[in-house]
């Protein structure tokens, strides 16, 4: 390993030991490859899985599923659905507005200017956990 992922692999078994994971092979690839430059990040299981190929490591898209499940309860991510086909999974744990790009592409949006409020009642024994925004986006016609 280059001195480049050395550091890498160090702040990925840093951030499973914040969160109590423990640190196998296929987690501590998978969270330097999240975490291990610094960076915020919104990914697809299937862009870390190629991620994951491309470092020669072989892991299973169903390990790569499996562990961004893990780190979701551990609370080192959070899961992100924008559509009934699939989750981003961002590296940012704060609450935070998105744009989602008619290309795929899911970022972080400003929080100038917005506001939610008058929110519906919840049911009965109920509580809002959380409220995501996702603004989706596309080019002008």
């Amino acid at each position: 390993m280059d001195i480049a992922s050395d550091t890498q692999r160090v702040r990925g078994e840093a951030w499973l030991a914040e969160a109590g994971l423990r640190p196998t092979r296929q987690r501590v690839l998978l969270a330097s490859l999240l975490v291990g430059d610094g960076r915020d990040r919104h990914v697809t299981a299937e862009w870390l899985h190629d991620a994951a190929r491309k470092t020669g490591d072989k892991v299973s898209l169903a390990t790569v599923y499996n562990t961004l499940r893990a780190f979701t309860e551990a609370g080192l991510v959070q899961e992100i659905t924008v559509d009934g086909t699939g989750s981003y999974f961002d590296t940012r744990l704060d609450d935070h507005p998105h744009f989602y790009w008619e290309d795929g592409r899911l970022s972080d949006a400003g929080t100038k200017g917005l506001t939610i409020s008058d929110l519906p009642e919840p049911p009965d024994g109920m509580e809002i956990a959380k409220v995501d925004v996702v603004i989706r986006l596309r080019p002008k016609s």
